[in-house]
């Protein structure tokens, strides 16, 4: 009888516990068109997979796909502010692919990823990175100043890597679609499977700061 009265007493308090757990959180990746879905339906987009893959795993999310075909690192920092909506939990940045396309100097991708850390972190929203690698036609310099910029900005500001991207999809013609750049939806899979355990830490890691 007693434990019975207990229970009720603590219903008031367990309830609105409950549901703070179950509130969804609210990811935006922001990144260019291999995040966009360039030339899939919106359902076979990397944001749409990995929230149906999340949710496959009982993680309430919401997701926002802020891709932007063609967009370089700079794009993504010039729109940051509206592309990220107040009450954002967390942002998967995936910027930089056309930046080393281009070959824009590696100076300005760092100075622009570095910027839209700083911004995140200065408005407390969450963040990791996902990484990119130079082609090979712009030789070994350049490949290794553009690749040590995700490591580097990682560790600066002390957020999660998902060291490349395209792991496990690049230069696959059966993964990619017929300009041998963007991923197939069967690619899109292989990315997601791949990228999970990084961002199944990285939304941990929300958890924890929730609490």
């Amino acid at each position: 009888m007693h434990i019975a009265v207990l229970i009720l007493a603590l219903m008031p308090v367990l309830v609105p516990a409950a549901r703070a757990q179950e509130k969804p959180v609210k990811l935006v990746v922001l990144g260019d068109s291999l995040s966009a879905g360039l030339g899939l339906p919106a359902q076979d987009a990397f944001p749409a997979k990995l929230k149906k893959a999340l949710q496959d795993k009982g993680m309430a999310i919401e997701m926002t796909n802020a891709g932007v075909s063609g967009d370089t690192s700079s794009g993504g920092r010039d729109r940051l502010d509206w592309s990220v909506p107040d009450g954002t939990g967390g942002v998967i940045v995936e910027l930089g692919a056309n930046d080393a396309l281009r070959g824009l100097d590696p100076d300005v991708t760092r100075a622009a990823l570095s910027d839209i850390f700083a911004k995140l972190k200065a408005r407390g929203i969450p963040a990791m990175l996902c990484g990119m690698v130079a082609p090979p036609n712009y030789g070994a310099d350049y490949a290794a100043r553009f690749n040590s910029i995700y490591p580097d900005i990682a560790k600066q500001y002390g957020v999660p890597l998902y060291p490349f991207f395209l792991e496990g999809v690049a230069a696959d013609a059966k993964l990619n679609q017929a300009d041998g750049i963007h991923p197939t939806a069967a690619g899109v899979d292989i990315i997601v499977n791949n990228i999970m355990p990084t961002v199944e830490a990285f939304l941990g890691t929300i958890a924890e700061q929730r609490r």
